[in-house]
């Protein structure tokens, strides 16, 4: 324990969001976005306010993109793809209820590798879909990490 406190190592905090910031919405080009849907709430668990129909002055969340892709890493002696490299990209803007940036214009991209085995794809497809749903955990734990970095600064 002595040894970790001298590294300065510490565990990171929970994120907190300005107390002036008001009432948030998560906007999506994908009105069905499981991404969007994780953001707000975990937005709402970091303690902001979820904008309502009806609301007016309200900050937005933008995710201006979102973007994924296969792409062979490894061939075998035949030609065929024994590995993929897995890629999802997002870009992304929050925005105050008057308009300024809050958090600018920034992008974040994630990729994992994953096996896929030419004879015998069975359950293939089911690791696919478990590693996409993972980095979209990922993804929006690292979009909090970003707008927590810029808030702690102001």
């Amino acid at each position: 324990m002595l040894a970790l406190s001298a590294c300065g190592f510490q565990l990171r905090q929970a994120l907190t969001l300005p107390p002036d910031l008001g009432p948030v919405r998560v906007v999506s080009a994908d009105r069905y976005s499981p991404l969007a849907e994780s953001l707000a709430q975990a937005l709402t668990r970091a303690g902001a306010v979820p904008a309502t129909a009806d609301s007016s002055e309200v900050a937005v969340l933008d995710l201006l993109s979102e973007r994924w892709g296969d792409t062979p890493a490894a061939l075998d002696e035949l030609g065929r793809v024994q590995e993929y490299s897995l890629r999802y990209a997002v870009a992304f803007e929050l925005r105050k209820a008057d308009g300024t940036a809050l958090v600018p214009r920034q992008s974040i991209e994630l990729a994992r590798d994953y096996v896929s085995n030419p004879v015998n794809a069975i359950g293939t497809e089911g690791e696919r879909e478990i590693l996409m749903r993972e980095m979209r955990r990922e993804m929006s734990a690292a979009v909090l990490r970003r707008i927590g970095a810029v808030t702690e600064r102001r």
